[in-house]
């Protein structure tokens, strides 16, 4: 999965998105139309420009204000070829989006008892490393904790080595399988991989670790991962079409968009079963496989059911105040720290970004991004009680139109907003 690489520049972007309004067409995404508001017009104005550009052919918007829905738009073609227009209760491929829901799931089992932050991540998985020939298993490797892959600061750096996420034919021609290498076949693989870095010294952005969490979770939880995510995250907020999606064409959800690369790129698929090329999100990687850093599928209405969820939290119906957060805690020293030793201005907690407002002490923007071929999605809390979640069916290949600009276009739209709905549009959508 391609995330955005922290670099200081783009980690430290203040965090918004794009679009031609279309008619708004009854189908099967939606129970009825959602309608255009005029006070909301700066949000609409900045998706157009956005998306206009890198001809993305849909998207999804959800504005959350102190807690109500108060603006959910859908924006051209879920489909563009059968020309199904998108819907706010659409689903997309939210990729990297998955990580937040990750770390509650964690949370809620801190919460009961089952396990602690400081655990160490390895005494839960129980797999058979594989291993070359008279290779032994890095011993760092039992050092890390659920915390640290938690901060991706586990020991794992894709850039210096590889992301095993993507090697779904090489790990199971390893193991004598066919491809794609499923989750736990990625991790035997990887236990006989040396680690590219000590745990806790350094923040590289790792797949593989929240892909390590999703089996704890399982191990845990006695539940397999996307169930007990169902039940103890989504089911106590009200969402109930989020699952884990899946890879290959036809086997889609009911009311999920299609996805599209820039030319309808074509790969040899990683799908042994169904050889030959296939379009990049129908094959080119395997969805299932990347279930708790990347697999989950979700509308825009979903995501902001979820941001309102964690907005206040004596009021959540998530997790208790004092374990909530701790989502948001830095990472310990030396990661996330200036040449002066003091905190950077922004970090990544428990499955969130998190940047702390300096002229206003206790609160924060929190956000994460989300990057597949054919998706684009963005989640953003900010500090004053305003959150928006928004999502494409196809993300850009081209460096002079980064998908990062849909942060700071967000940004804008809520700034020039003079007048905000008060009506709570979640009971519209059930």
């Amino acid at each position: 999965m391609r995330f955005a690489r922290f670099t200081r520049r783009r980690f430290l972007g203040r965090t918004g998105a794009g679009v031609t309004l279309v008619a708004a067409i009854p189908h099967v995404f939606a129970a009825e139309p959602a309608k255009i508001d005029s006070r909301m017009e700066p949000f609409d104005r900045e998706i157009e420009a956005f998306m206009k550009p890198r001809n993305v052919p849909g998207g999804a918007l959800a504005v959350v204000k102190d807690g109500k829905l108060i603006y959910a738009r859908g924006y051209r073609w879920a489909d563009k070829e059968n020309k199904l227009p998108v819907e706010p209760t659409s689903l997309f491929r939210i990729a990297s989006l998955s990580k937040p829901f990750t770390a509650v799931a964690l949370m809620k089992l801190v919460e009961q008892g089952k396990l602690q932050l400081d655990d160490k991540a390895f005494d839960f998985i129980d797999l058979k490393p594989h291993l070359a020939a008279g290779a032994k298993p890095d011993p760092r490797l039992h050092q890390i904790t659920i915390r640290e892959c938690l901060h991706h600061t586990g020991g794992w750096n894709r850039d210096q080595s590889f992301d095993p996420m993507f090697r779904s034919i090489d790990f199971a021609r390893e193991l004598g399988q066919e491809p794609p290498a499923t989750a736990q076949m990625v991790i035997r693989c990887m236990l006989g991989v040396p680690l590219d870095f000590d745990p806790g010294q350094r923040y590289a952005y790792s797949n593989f670790g929240y892909c390590v969490l999703g089996r704890v979770i399982e191990k845990v939880s006695e539940q397999n991962y996307e169930q007990f995510v169902k039940e103890s995250v989504l089911a106590p907020i009200g969402v109930k079409r989020m699952r884990v999606g899946r890879t290959l064409d036809g086997l889609q959800a009911p009311g999920e968009v299609r996805y599209y690369t820039p030319g309808d790129r074509t790969v040899r698929t990683v799908f042994a079963s169904q050889p030959g090329k296939v379009p990049v999100p129908y094959g080119g990687f395997d969805l299932e496989a990347m279930d708790a850093h990347g697999g989950w599928i979700a509308s825009a209405v979903d995501l902001a059911r979820f941001a309102a969820a964690l907005d206040d939290p004596a009021k959540s119906s998530l997790l208790k105040p004092n374990i909530l957060e701790q989502l948001y805690e830095p990472p310990a020293p030396p990661v996330s720290r200036m040449k002066s030793g003091e905190l950077d201005d922004a970090f990544y907690g428990l499955g969130w970004s998190v940047r702390p407002i300096k002229n206003h002490p206790g609160k924060a923007n929190y956000w994460h991004t989300g990057s597949l071929p054919g998706t684009n999605t963005l989640l953003v809390r900010r500090w004053d009680g305003l959150s928006w979640a928004v999502l494409f069916n196809q993300r850009s290949n081209d460096p002079k139109l980064p998908d990062i600009e849909i942060d700071p276009a967000m940004h804008r739209a809520a700034n020039a907003v003079e007048e905000w709905p008060t009506e709570d549009l979640f009971r519209q959508f059930g």
